[in-house]
């Protein structure tokens, strides 16, 4: 298929050896790229049940077909593996530049297996790949690796852990150029066993292309209709705006989710970042909005330097409102500590904040008070570092909370809950409890989007919707699912992408496909695939024991918020647990996965 090399580099650490993989013409057309081959391969190459810290278990660099050809919102790729939070197969996407070498690099993705007998990174440059030492490296922070494989590698783009994934945190992410992180699953921890330091590419080719001319007149048509006057204004505040309107919604995750109102919002949001110790925008391969924040400021002696980038909204919710800290500058350091360490902010917010809820209720000896910006850097390095009662945290949210018997970690199959609050968005909480990897806001359905008049036609989706009303939302919670799966399989950032309303570009976006590909889909065709592509997770997670009970929210959840605009609202179990059953019956999922008729619906016979 044109926009694919066809082929995937294949790495065993154990024998330190590299050969191509190639991939089955099949797998493209049934799943495009990105997530559904990542998936299509770990099916393939890890049994259920392997410990995701083992050699057996494989970690997997995917593209899509519009990875390395500068289209904007195509400077993402994704990174899937066993993940030591779940035992199942988990997806973390990540932008800037590395994607865009890597689809420039004559391979479509890089698949690492083994473990090397000691510390190595992987080169990918000038169409050659080689397995190098790290002894060097290893034990350096992230900023520190990154330059120096830069300046021993001219043009390199890198990807690598910190010293959190050499110690096998459980929310250890996989950095990439400094200030991105491949997040929520562990992943930096699977890389850490593996002894893989870092992973540097410079790319060297231009893909082949259905319709080159074409797609230059439609990459330039999506660049020009995506800068409008809204856009413009996501740029110039990140999305570190959000925080304000959550808050006046009621529904800004506050107090480890006590509350959904936060008093100090204006002293943490993208406003005063602005006024205060924003320096810089930065932005991905390709990309015109320049989202990304970069900041210098210092706190506790301690200077926030702009390499690390800057706090975006889910870093400011997590290590701010969460814990009900509104030091600008504390959580500015808390997030370069988190990038340096490579560890996911939202991860060690969540467990920050059940610390301090947990230390208010005397569970465990150590005063942690609420808002204490000085406590969250504190407890960011001692996670990060394992030390004392980090130790216990780093390995793992949900065994700490049920050896101090505390009732509020908020987390789901293990994964932290993102910073998007549930009761005031009922359907996202569906995809949070039914999510195979675990809880997910980038996959989920967003009620908020659905308060306008006939936000998608084309998926048939034509009716206002409250954001409060359960009933009914299992489908429209299934459609908009598919179709992020569909953009994650392409790899396409969910900044670029429309989903409702008049700016709705899925059509220009197919458009755009076809001149990549040379591959034509209608609407439904579209959602196929997405469908497609999330049933090889559920696949996987019901052959290691996810079934109906694991599919649930924190207790919390179900319990109202006190004040502000979602005052009040709780999500009812009995209305919760029919639409759940109502989503599974239209996934066509069972106890064990998924039934024999669904797969064969989907194109996924030789799976059954």
């Amino acid at each position: 298929m044109n926009g694919t090399c066809g082929r995937y580099l294949d790495v065993d650490l154990s024998t330190a050896t590299v050969r191509e993989r190639e991939i089955p013409s099949r797998w493209y057309e049934l799943h495009l790229g990105g997530r559904g081959i990542a998936a299509r391969l770990l099916l393939d190459l890890v049994p259920p049940g392997t410990d995701a810290l083992a050699p057996t278990n494989a970690l997997v660099w995917a593209t899509g077909p519009f990875q390395g050809t500068g289209l904007a919102g195509a400077g993402r790729h994704v990174v899937m593996a066993v993940s030591p939070k779940t035992g199942s197969i988990a997806d973390s996407y990540v932008g800037g530049y590395v994607g865009h070498e890597l689809g420039r690099s004559g391979y479509d993705g890089i698949i690492v297996r083994g473990q090397a007998q000691d510390p190595v990174y992987l080169l990918v440059a000038d169409g050659r790949a080689e397995i190098r030492d790290a002894g060097d490296l290893w034990g350096k922070l992230t900023g520190d690796v990154d330059e120096v494989l830069k300046v021993r590698h001219p043009g390199v783009r890198v990807a690598g852990i910190g010293p959190a994934g050499e110690k096998l945190v459980s929310q250890a992410c996989i950095i990439h150029d400094v200030n991105r992180a491949a997040g929520r699953p562990g992943l930096g921890a699977v890389m850490g066993a593996k002894r893989l330091k870092a992973v540097a590419v410079k790319g060297h080719q231009e893909k082949p292309l259905a319709n080159r001319s074409g797609f230059v007149r439609a990459r330039s048509q999506f660049a020009k209709e995506l800068m409008d006057e809204g856009m413009q204004r996501f740029g110039e505040y990140g999305t570190a705006r959000g925080l304000t309107w959550l808050s006046e919604m009621g529904i800004l995750p506050t107090k480890n989710f006590q509350d959904g109102v936060f008093d100090h919002t204006a002293d943490i949001g993208g406003e005063r970042m602005k006024e205060t110790i924003l320096v810089g925008r930065e932005t991905c391969a390709g990309c015109p909005v320049r989202c990304k924040r970069i900041v210098e400021t210092e706190f506790g002696g301690q200077a926030v330097r702009p390499l690390y980038g800057g706090p975006e909204y889910e870093t400011l919710a997590a290590l701010g409102s969460l814990c009900l800290c509104s030091n600008l500058p504390a959580i500015a350091l808390a997030n370069q500590l988190c990038n340096a360490y490579g560890v996911d902010t939202i991860s060690v917010g969540i467990a920050i904040a059940a610390l301090m809820e947990a230390s208010e209720k005397r569970l465990v000896t150590e005063r942690v008070s609420w808002g204490d910006g000085g406590a969250i850097v504190t407890w960011v390095e001692r996670i990060a570092r394992r030390e004392g009662l980090g130790d216990e945290l780093a390995a793992g949210l949900a065994p700490w909370a049920q050896k101090v018997g505390a009732d509020f970690a908020m987390e789901v199959k293990g994964v932290e809950v993102p910073m998007h609050e549930p009761r005031g968005k009922v359907g996202l909480g569906l995809s949070y409890a039914l999510s195979s990897r675990g809880a997910n806001h980038m996959e989920g359905m967003h009620d908020t989007m659905l308060e306008t008049d006939s936000p998608t036609p084309e998926l048939g989706i034509t009716e206002r919707m409250d954001r409060f009303s359960l009933a009914g939302k299992a489908n429209t919670v299934v459609v908009y699912e598919n179709l992020r799966s569909f953009a994650n399989s392409l790899v396409l950032c969910s900044f670029v992408t429309r989903d409702v309303g008049p700016r709705y570009n899925y059509p220009l976006i197919r458009e755009l496909l076809a001149y990549a590909t040379g591959v034509e889909l209608a609407p439904e065709d579209m959602l196929a695939v997405g469908e497609r592509n999330l049933a090889l997770l559920r696949l996987y997670a019901g052959r290691v024991g996810y079934g109906p009970e694991e599919d649930r929210l924190p207790a919390r959840f179900h319990e109202p918020l006190p004040r502000g605009a979602s005052a009040g609202r709780a999500i009812e179990r009995d209305a919760f647990r029919a639409e759940t059953e109502a989503y599974r019956r239209r996934r066509g999922w069972t106890k064990n996965g998924l039934c024999a008729e669904e797969l064969r619906s989907l194109g996924l016979e030789d799976l059954v």
